[in-house]
């Protein structure tokens, strides 16, 4: 008897992974939706159009479908399924491959469970002569369309326009985070420095590994867009390089926004150790100055506990009341004294 045996590997629709494709042509929009298949031949009818294809996560499978459609080089495909990538602008032949990672921001209070402040995904970009294909994981794909109709001129300039805005956009976005996480790390700044208030310095733990998220995620930037700017001039029309140095201003910016959090919290939480081990002092201070004053009674008691027979002072009429009047008196002393040195 004889039997084979196949492993069958369930395939997902490429169709499943496209949000939109959709053609422009100077500047304008084209109504519709277009096939994957046929978008490539309908653009190449007009003399200044593109292409722009949205996926959301691809498989390897609906990525090689894309790939032999457009003509996508193999080690883009490689990458483009793989996300947690570093921001990043590499060149295959007459291809860009641009990765640019999308933050989000939640106060702290609305993820007290999770501890996460600062999430990060990521939008890529393949950018050839007549299309662009934005793939996103994890991250929101701004909505652009509405200003392709405003801006026609801008949009004339081919798919690294389009690419420049979604960088702006995100960079912008970064812009926007760091207002909010000013916002946050002066208020834990106010918190630590007020005289006399309780902080929680978990607080500025989780700040501080959520700044460090951040840079991670938009340091590497600050390179890809230099490479995209001075390395790419054929693919990259001037104009648009413009407006990609614009956008990297922004992003030194944040950069160095990002770097003065990390050494502010770095303040912050020496500060706050500081501030925990100087209460602690103070605390035992005070609990050492309770301890000397209850200590002379007790040494007394412990005298007088000893039970000896020969003891004058167990037949004194008045002992009893002169014993309780030198311990009051001592811990008394003892009390103004620690006061005057500020131990209580």
């Amino acid at each position: 008897m004889g039997a084979t045996s196949r492993s069958s590997k369930l395939t997902v629709p490429v169709e499943r992974a496209i949000e939109h494709c959709r053609i422009v042509v100077d500047g304008t929009r084209l109504p519709g939706e277009y096939h994957l298949s046929s978008a490539l031949q309908e653009v190449r009818e007009y003399p200044n159009g593109y292409v722009w294809l949205a996926l959301r996560e691809p498989d390897d499978h609906q990525m090689a479908i894309v790939a032999e459609k457009f003509g996508i080089h193999e080690l883009i495909v490689e990458d483009a399924v793989t996300a947690h990538q570093r921001p990043k602008v590499e060149r295959y032949d007459d291809q860009l491959f641009a990765v640019v990672r999308a933050v989000r921001f939640t106060d702290d209070e609305q993820v007290s469970d999770t501890r996460d402040v600062i999430a990060t995904g990521e939008i890529q970009m393949i950018i050839g002569a007549d299309f662009i294909i934005t793939i996103r994981h994890d991250a929101v794909m701004p909505l652009l369309f509405d200003e392709i109709d405003a801006s026609p001129e801008l949009y004339a300039h081919g798919p690294a326009a389009l690419a420049w805005r979604i960088s702006d956009h995100l960079v912008e976005n970064y812009r926007r985070i760091t207002a909010l996480l000013s916002r946050e790390i002066d208020e834990i700044e106010e918190e630590v420095f007020t005289p006399g208030s309780s902080f929680n310095i978990d607080r500025i733990y989780l700040f501080k590994r959520e700044i460090l998220e951040m840079r991670h995620a938009t340091d590497p930037l600050v390179e890809a867009l230099t490479g995209i700017i001075k390395e790419n001039k054929d693919l990259v029309p001037k104009q648009v390089r413009s407006y990609f140095r614009d956008v990297l201003d922004n992003e030194m910016i944040v950069r160095d926004h990002i770097a003065g959090f990390d050494e502010r919290l770095t303040s912050l939480l020496d500060a706050s150790v500081a501030k925990v081990t100087l209460q602690q002092n103070r605390d035992m201070r005070t609990i050492s100055a309770f301890v000397g004053m209850a200590a002379v009674p007790t040494l007394i008691a412990g005298i007088y506990g000893m039970n000896f027979t020969n003891m004058p002072e167990l037949n004194s009429e008045y002992g009893y009341f002169i014993v309780l009047g030198v311990n009051l008196a001592i811990m008394v002393i003892l009390f103004l004294w620690f006061r005057r040195n500020q131990w209580l």
